[in-house]
């Protein structure tokens, strides 16, 4: 695949260090940036003039928001909203409360104003996992028999979501129809294996280019909407988890990282696990606020 190397160099955009950052989440009303550690139970925020931290009882792996004051948040037991300043939680949908050998991972808000949310075994059990979408009130099952999932995202013009199943190393896409539920069965779109790449989270820009965190190679890659690698942005943090497009006009991208199973950070990298930045790149599809009811 032809590939470029982009200019842009990250900046360390939060120093603290996740065991496993993910879901990063630039709420638009806020100007803030939310993020989650997940074994650490934690959801982070940052903005420009203060961060803050809010700790759970149970591990929250992804975000979305719901007006100025709340956030949607997927935990090991379903989704949930809460106050973007903590306090108590008021359930919207249990997800797979009744199997605690799994926990929610990858999730982000469609166009719609829907939820997707992938789930996993906690150890990574082959097959264990699954997809859902929740909108307005129910929730429906895309796919099945999943082991890793990730890489959940979207694009509206060509009536898409796209997701990843990290441990086979696929990306998959299916089609949509006019409300956002899926039209018929998953299909590939690309098969990294032969590659040994791993996509973990991704996002979409406005033009339907994909922008992809490669795990264990440092980087975010960008996609073309047929599948071919057009260039890469260097993280220098080996396991790069997660990207979202933010800023106050969108095109910032922001970039979490994983200190989980990695020793001392080489000088020639950002510390493990920090959140990074990096500045005007493209103009991103920034998510809408989820759809609670009609």
């Amino acid at each position: 695949m032809e590939n470029s190397h982009l200019k842009n160099d990250p900046i360390i955009f939060d120093d603290r260090i996740c065991g496993l950052g993910e879901g990063p989440l630039w709420h638009p009303l806020r100007q803030t940036l939310y993020w989650v550690d997940i074994p650490n139970r934690a959801v982070m925020s940052k903005n420009s003039q203060c961060d803050s931290i809010i700790n759970f009882d149970e591990m929250v792996s992804a975000l979305g928001w719901i007006d100025a004051d709340h956030l949607m948040l997927a935990t090991e037991t379903g989704l949930y909203k809460m106050h973007v300043d903590g306090g108590p939680r008021q359930i919207i949908c249990p997800v797979e409360a009744d199997t605690p050998t799994n926990r929610s991972n990858d999730g982000r808000t469609d166009p719609w104003g829907g939820f997707w949310i992938g789930t996993m075994g906690k150890s990574a059990e082959a097959g264990a996992g699954s997809i859902y979408r929740w909108y307005k009130g129910e929730l429906r099952i895309v796919t099945k028999n999943m082991t890793v999932t990730n890489g959940i995202c979207f694009d509206r013009p060509r009536q898409r979501a796209y997701f990843v199943d990290s441990a086979r190393q696929i990306m998959f896409f299916v089609m949509l129809n006019s409300d956002g539920w899926p039209v018929g069965e998953p299909k590939i779109f690309m098969d990294l294996s032969e590659e040994n790449q791993t996509i973990d989270g991704a996002i979409t820009d406005l033009d339907g280019n994909i922008w992809a965190a490669m795990w264990e190679d440092g980087e975010v890659a960008q996609f073309s909407p047929e599948g071919k690698r057009l260039s890469t942005l260097k993280t220098f943090a080996p396991r790069t988890t997660c990207p979202a497009f933010g800023g106050p006009d969108g095109t910032d991208l922001y970039v979490t990282t994983a200190s989980v199973g990695l020793k001392k950070t080489p000088a020639l990298h950002v510390p493990h696990g920090a959140t990074l930045l990096f500045k005007n790149v493209v103009k991103g599809a920034l998510e809408p606020r989820i759809l609670l009811h009609d």
